[in-house]
């Protein structure tokens, strides 16, 4: 399984509209044919840091997931919203097996 863990940091007023973009994103990406897990998560200590966890069964869906509609839309809507550039962690998924 390929699993990306992207940081990403808010401006503060950006919040809700960040969460909201998100949610679309989600949406999008749970409906994708090799995603495993889309979670969005946002830091109990600092409510600007926000982490995604991506999980695709393999690479290449991984790459298909930045060739979506939607993942194109929020990137583009939460661009300015970025207290600093999102940083992506990625990582090899071994339980649960898929």
């Amino acid at each position: 399984m390929h699993v990306t863990l992207v940081h990403v940091r808010v401006r503060p007023e950006s919040i809700t509209d960040f969460v909201e973009a998100c949610r679309l994103n989600h949406l999008g990406s749970v409906a994708e044919p090799g995603n495993r897990r889309f979670d969005i998560l946002q830091d109990a200590a600092d409510p600007t840091h926000f982490v995604l966890y991506e999980a695709y069964a393999s690479a290449a869906d991984a790459k298909a997931h930045k060739e979506t509609a939607h993942y194109h839309t929020w990137r583009e809507t939460v661009a300015d919203m970025m207290a600093a550039p999102r940083e992506g962690q990625p990582f090899s998924g071994l339980f649960p097996v898929v």
